[in-house]
């Protein structure tokens, strides 16, 4: 499979913890629709705190009675690709707030330590 590098989109999905599909995470079924439409990546990150579109702060904070804290989910890959997934998102999200960002993306790629392998200036790979 193909990856991207140089020129991408990012797509981020804000939606609280809480929300749901079909009784299980909202957040879980957006990465499992991302893997299986063949996208490069997907994470989600919790918020400790945050406000949307209600107004009300979310927190994390010990004495808050709030427990639906913000989620992003963060998706990458060619503009051709996401703009393919979009509709999916569309059925999957009611409130929701949705950016997509052009963005480059530099691809670090692991070497074996014990290949020998040197760089441009001759030294070894660590």
């Amino acid at each position: 499979m193909m990856r991207p590098t140089g020129r991408a989109v990012r797509v981020t999905v804000f939606i609280g913890e809480n929300d749901t599909w079909h009784h299980k995470p909202l957040y879980t079924e957006i990465v499992h629709r991302a893997h299986a439409a063949g996208l490069a990546g997907a994470s989600v990150f919790r918020g400790i705190e945050g406000f949307g579109a209600s107004s009300l702060i979310h927190t994390s904070r010990l004495l808050s009675l709030s427990e639906d804290l913000p989620v992003a989910i963060v998706m990458v890959d060619t503009e051709e690709r996401v703009r393919a997934f979009l509709p999916q998102l569309d059925e999957l999200v009611t409130e929701a707030l949705v950016i997509l960002d052009d963005c480059e993306v530099i691809r670090y790629i692991g070497r074996d330590p014990g290949s020998g392998e040197t760089d441009a200036k001759g030294k070894k790979a660590l």
